[in-house]
């Protein structure tokens, strides 16, 4: 099921509605830079609000979320635990600092940041315990490889909901998708410009010009045509609705296979199995 709006959602495994876009908000300096670029998205038609504890700016996301006018229920808030604060008790103080500087009383989507080596299942446990409690309404995974997955499964009471990776036309993660349909885990695209590197391809040009888009407008129907959530981010606000305005239009069959082709297996990233900052 393709979206047809900003407000349209998937349901994830365990029947939470997700929106399929989102405001990411990596790099967005605490204070007033994220606070109106939360505000703006949401005044826009955006619903959703990727945010993490290594960002630096939950307070600011906070915030925008107090001052925006939209109920709380009506939002849907990611954040993600650092790397450092892995392990069973350390986890659980992790998201309890992450909820005061949201100021929220329960989350929507809570993430392991990235795998690293031996403590994802022990972190995944607490996971489970505040997915349980109902203090998270989905729980899931970020740059998780298949085995890292089969791994974590094997020993987990829940499945992880979603696992948010990067993706993008360099780098389109084929297996690692068809194992996340498999598992019924939804995947959700960080970096889908590859960090603005993707804003020069002349096979998106073209197809670009052909329908009076961005390459970027492109590159993000693109991602839902394979039914990937997708977050990209800016602060401004222009940029901001331009990003959302993708409903208009379908990419052919033909189109969707050109930008396939342009798979390179290349990251603007780390990649997951030697990534080990902050697990020191």
């Amino acid at each position: 099921m393709k979206p047809a709006n900003l407000k349209d959602s998937v349901i994830l495994s365990n029947g939470v509605k997700m929106p399929w876009m989102g405001l990411g908000v990596f790099k967005v300096k605490n204070g007033e830079e994220a606070v109106q670029s939360v505000k703006a998205a949401i005044k826009n038609g955006y619903r959703s609000v990727d945010t993490a504890a290594i960002y630096q700016n939950e307070e600011s996301v906070g915030q925008a979320i107090k001052e925006c006018g939209v109920p709380r229920e009506e939002l849907f808030i990611t954040t993600k635990l650092w790397n450092s604060e892995q392990g069973y008790e350390s986890t659980l103080n992790a998201f309890e600092t992450s909820m005061n500087k949201l100021g929220l009383d329960y989350l929507d989507l809570y993430l392991i940041h990235w795998p690293g080596k031996d403590k994802y299942k022990e972190t995944w446990k607490a996971f489970e315990k505040l997915y349980k409690e109902g203090r998270v309404r989905a729980i899931g995974v970020s740059n998780f490889q298949i085995h890292h997955l089969e791994d974590l499964i094997a020993a987990a009471e829940i499945k992880p909901m979603v696992n948010q990776v990067e993706f993008h036309p360099h780098l389109t993660q084929k297996d690692l998708m068809a194992y996340c349909t498999k598992e019924e885990i939804r995947l959700e695209a960080w970096s889908p410009l590859k960090q603005g590197q993707l804003l020069n391809e002349p096979v998106i040009e073209k197809i670009a010009k052909k329908y009076n888009k961005s390459i970027a407008q492109v590159i993000l129907r693109w991602d839902l045509h394979h039914e990937v959530i997708t977050i990209p981010k800016s602060v401004k606000e222009q940029r901001i609705v331009e990003n959302a305005d993708i409903f208009d239009f379908e990419l052919t069959s033909e189109e969707i296979a050109e930008i396939d082709g342009l798979n390179q297996d290349s990251r603007a990233g780390s990649h997951p199995d030697t990534m080990s900052v902050g697990f020191e």
